[in-house]
């Protein structure tokens, strides 16, 4: 007797909670589990019960082709729904939807043209495809297999679900084992664990007595016995598709027999069942007649449904025999009518097992009839085509449809998929040599975050470099892309060897060349001094300068100020403000938002918090307009770092983890987000797991060239070693990132490292190594005003004061450090920077000044969030209270005291700006005379009798210039190095500097 369709068994309370999720509000379904568990199944299930059929659910299925189609699954959906969008008002957003629905086209609104940044397109794209599922009424979208989904499929799904105001409810199955690592499926999954709207249903094999249930479903409801049932989930395992086929396959050999009124074999130590899915499917395959066997075998190779008259082509059958084959196919079981006229495999297992069993040589065939049909329909099914003419072997059709493929993937922004294509089409396409370079060239070279995926790209690159065939400006454009490769994969010098070598090649084609030199300009490569890319950035201004079109010129200045503000030159910001506030392009409008994200970066990295969160907040709003998804991401991590140095930590830890989260497979973001959170896991006193983030972290920027970020990460991890007491692993880890920064040349960058290289080199008792470092520092910072440099100098001296045991001296220095970190703002490193005030203080004989400022700095990082060092001033504050003694004096006239006035404090500011007593006059409308008076009167206050001593006294005070240091003259510049320089010397002891 012919097995019957098995019921569902053992899946009651899943079917239930989805049926209630697919009946009310828009929610997210997602149906997990190992293959041939019965996902389908049960999603069938609750498809056809009349709730759930009522709101009209679509069904797609994702293949498992390499040549993936964009989008696929969610084009096939809507065209399961229309045939077209006629009758539906669309904005003219939807004129992007063109590429994927081509034969829409003369329905649709005109294309709104191309856009400078390929997140922004693939942002518009999304927005465009979820409004056509609105405006078609679509209300369920169920999608199967997204283990096997295109990059841009998981993208869009990512928009739907994070869409607050949604109404498609998603229904997405798939098989955890077989989720690529970083795939946005993992990101999908992890975001539906958490609130409402979010179903999450995870399937396990059945039990042995759900077993024998789903057998008996077969066998009329017969009772199966038990030593049968236990067999059958022994050797199956529970999974369903195994029973069922193991089922059948029993009853094709005729090993099951009824005996008093259960289903049993004669001798049980007899039954043979399968250990795999695939020896069921093929042995049952084997006993079918030829015919049969001939529909199978076509229905294999197409993988998806398809309707009877494209199988009895591709079988090659006259058509009676291979509709009669059909038939008898559908009545043993073997395929199924999955949608009305459409028949396919019950599962892929089957289809696979089925086709890889198949015969090369027929295979081939099989698959040359397959293309050569799909060929014929409309639209174009461009990655089924590539699929099928590369299977079969027609290798310059299957390069015609796969580049066609890769253009509507880069267009969609799904750049895992043009690399596949890519790698697939170079390594064996044969191409013709300008078809080798076109492709080189379309290849966006920033897909290749992290290490590329696997090198394979790479690898065959080179071997084009070295084809004969190529001409010298053929070689430099592959050239300068395999370069850029080679740096984004973290192999720095041989990816500059390649693009110098490139840009030679190049030599008569400027345009081409010009972005190669500036990315040889930015600071970022750590291969390069800062003086070599200095070269390469002057070089590459006065290219641009003299060659580029006017359309090209917003870009590459804003590759200038990066540049130049990454190295640390004050000129940067002057050319900063060359940029426009407004444009009229798109192409500008991205440039414009790039600028804002970059110079707020680069503004982290000077200390100019103020401008940083402006810029980011408007670059940050601009890129979420403009749907600049890559450049919104980059900002929302970017000002989550500034919110630590900031000191808005409250809910920092969260965001920090939603953002690496979303981060998916780019570095960059996952980067700042995991040291932001290595950060704070260590102010919260887990010193182990702060330590074990950060060696990642620092490891990982090391690898990916990420130079600023590898010397924060360094002066975290250190600063962690030396609290565990680990001295000799903070030693290590300072040098390391020490000398990568004299190598680099960048001074601006010491900032993040020097203060812990001194503490670690003072903790050794190194103290003269630490005394080098530190007019090392000075003298390299020397020109740059940024206000980061100046609060970490500060802080770098303050530690060799406090070395030299003169407490009333350390705890000035102290107090100068933390009013420098105080003015950034930068209140954490301030808040420790009181604490050292304070230990001096009391070592110094001021008990209640120490105690007081002690309390303050406690309530201060208690406040900030820093609780682990609150409850350590606890200790400390518990263990010596108040003491008397303290000295508290005035000096100078009544009125403001020992304090300067506020016009007195404005003739300081601009003295030590580098300004002349004349010049200060001009500046403030004073006479000369007026000018000296007040500065007689602060050296007054201050017990000093020169400007020098003027300058050093106030700078101890913690009084700033009163102008941007970029703006200063060099003149004053050097005579403020100076009063530095005499400052150290004061606060060492020296009495010659004194005088």
């Amino acid at each position: 007797m012919p097995a019957r369709p098995p019921r569902l068994v053992g899946r009651r309370t899943e079917l239930e909670s989805i049926i209630q999720a697919l009946t009310g509000a828009a929610v997210t379904v997602l149906i997990e589990g190992e293959a041939g568990v019965g996902k389908s199944r049960l999603l069938r299930e609750a498809l056809h019960t009349h709730a759930v059929q009522a709101r009209g659910p679509l069904v797609a299925m994702c293949l498992p082709f390499k040549e993936a189609l964009t989008l696929q699954p969610v084009v096939d959906a809507v065209r399961q729904a229309r045939t077209g969008p006629a009758g539906i008002e669309f904005t003219a957003l939807t004129g992007v939807l063109r590429p994927l629905f081509p034969e829409w086209a003369h329905e649709l609104p005109p294309d709104p043209g191309p856009l400078g940044d390929a997140g922004a397109a693939r942002h518009r794209l999304f927005r465009a495809l979820g409004e056509l599922l609105e405006g078609l009424g679509i209300e369920i979208l169920v999608i199967e297999d997204l283990h096997w989904a295109d990059d841009a499929t998981l993208g869009f799904l990512l928009f739907l679900a994070a869409e607050h105001t949604r109404r498609v409810s998603l229904v997405l199955t798939y098989r955890p084992e077989e989720v690529p690592a970083g795939s946005a499926l993992r990101s999908l999954a992890a975001r539906s664990t958490a609130g409402a709207g979010h179903v999450r249903v995870r399937l396990a094999p059945l039990s042995v007595s759900h077993s024998a249930e789903l057998v008996s479903s077969m066998l009329d409801d017969e009772h199966v016995s038990d030593a049968f049932a236990r067999l059958l989930h022994q050797r199956t395992e529970g999974l369903p598709l195994a029973l069922e086929e193991s089922v059948r396959l029993l009853g094709d050999r005729r090993d099951l027999v009824r005996s008093h009124g259960e289903w049993v074999r004669r001798t049980l130590e007899e039954i043979s069942v399968p250990p795999t899915i695939r020896d069921a499917v093929l042995e049952r395959f084997a006993r079918q007649p030829p015919d049969v066997r001939q529909v199978v075998r076509a229905a294999a190779v197409l993988t998806e449904p398809a309707d009877e008259s494209l199988i009895a082509h591709i079988s090659a059958l006259p058509a009676p025999r291979a509709m009669a084959a059909a038939a008898a196919a559908l009545r043993s079981g073997t395929l199924i009518e999955q949608a009305p006229g459409r028949i396919a495999f019950r599962h892929i297992l089957s289809a696979r097992a089925v086709h890889d069993d198949i015969p090369l040589h027929i295979r081939r065939a099989l698959h040359l009839r397959a293309a050569q049909a799909l060929e014929q329909t409309k639209p174009t099914p461009l990655a089924r085509l590539a699929h099928h003419f590369r299977e079969a072997g027609a290798g310059d059709r299957w390069c015609h449809y796969a580049e066609r493929a890769g253009d509507l993937a880069l267009a969609s922004g799904d750049y895992q998929n043009a690399v596949v294509m890519m790698q697939m089409l170079l390594a064996e396409g044969e191409l013709p040599t300008e078809a080798v370079v076109r492709w080189c060239q379309k290849f966006p070279v920033f897909a290749c975050t992290g290490y590329l995926g696997g090198t394979d790209l790479i690898r065959t690159l080179r071997s084009l470099i070295d084809d004969a065939a190529l001409d010298v400006v053929e070689r430099g454009r592959i050239r300068l892309q395999l370069g850029r490769m080679l740096v984004f994969t973290g192999e720095y010098g041989a990816g500059v060897a390649e693009l110098e070598c490139g840009i030679s090649e190049l030599a008569d084609r400027p345009l081409e060349a010009v972005g190669a030199m500036s990315a040889l300009a930015q600071p970022s490569e750590p291969s390069l001094s800062v003086a070599e890319q200095r070269r390469w950035l002057d070089r590459f201004t006065e290219l641009a300068r003299t060659t580029l079109p006017p359309e090209h010129r917003l870009r590459m200045l804003v590759e200038r100020v990066t540049a130049m503000l990454g190295m640390g030159d004050p000129a940067g910001w002057k050319v900063a403000r060359q940029i426009p506030a407004t444009v009229s392009s798109p192409r500008d409008a991205v440039e414009l938002t790039r600028a804002d994200m970059n110079i707020g970066d680069a503004a982290i990295r000077w200390g100019h918090y103020g401008e940083a969160r402006q810029r980011l907040t408007i670059g940050h709003r601009a890129a979420v307009e403009r749907g600049l998804l890559r450049m919104r991401d980059l900002g929302a991590a970017t000002l989550i770092h500034l919110d630590w140095h900031t000191g808005a930590w409250e809910g920092l830890a969260e965001r920090a983890a939603a953002a690496a989260a979303d981060a998916g497979d780019e570095p960059v973001l996952r980067l700042d987000t995991s040291l932001v959170t290595g950060h704070l896991t260590a102010a919260a006193g887990d010193l182990d797991a702060a330590a074990d983030r950060l060696l990642d972290v620092l490891v990982d920027s090391r690898a990916r060239g990420v130079f600023h970020t590898s010397l924060e990460t360094a002066a975290a991890l250190a600063r962690v070693r030396l609290a565990q007491g680990h001295l000799d692993e903070a030693m290590r880890v300072t040098e390391e990132g020490w000398h990568a920064m004299l190598r680099k040349g960048v001074w601006l960058s010491a900032a993040y490292i020097a203060p812990i290289r001194v503490q670690v080199l003072v903790a050794a008792g190194r103290q003269a190594d630490a005394v080098e470092l530190v007019s090392a520092f000075a003298r390299g910072a020397r020109g740059c005003p940024a206000p980061l440099l100046k609060a970490s100098l500060a802080t770098c001296r303050a530690h060799v004061i406090d070395a030299s045991r003169k407490p009333a001296r350390a705890a000035a220095a102290w107090a100068a450090a933390a009013t420098a970190w105080e003015t950034l703002p930068r209140p954490y490193e301030a808040l420790l920077a009181r604490e050292a005030q304070a230990r001096c203080l009391a070592a110094a004989g001021e008990g209640e000044g120490a105690h007081a400022l002690l309390v303050a700095t406690r309530d201060g990082l208690r406040e900030l969030g820093a609780g682990h060092d609150a409850d350590r001033l606890v200790g400390t504050l518990n263990s010596a209270g108040p003491k008397s003694g303290s000295r508290n004096g005035r000096r100078g006239p009544l009125g403001y005291g020992d304090q300067l006035s506020p016009r007195e404090l404005e003739v300081v500011r601009l003295m030590l700006a580098g300004l002349t007593n004349p010049e200060i006059a001009r500046t403030l409308a004073r006479s000369p005379k007026t000018v000296a008076v007040q500065l007689k009167s602060a050296m007054r206050k201050h017990g000093v009798a020169s400007r020098t001593a003027l300058a050093v006294s106030v700078v101890k005070a913690g009084i700033e210039p009163a102008v941007p240091m970029e703006e200063a003259s060099w003149r004053g510049l050097a005579d403020q190095q100076q009063v530095q320089d005499l400052l150290l010397q004061v606060m060492l002891g020296d009495p010659g500097a004194e005088s």
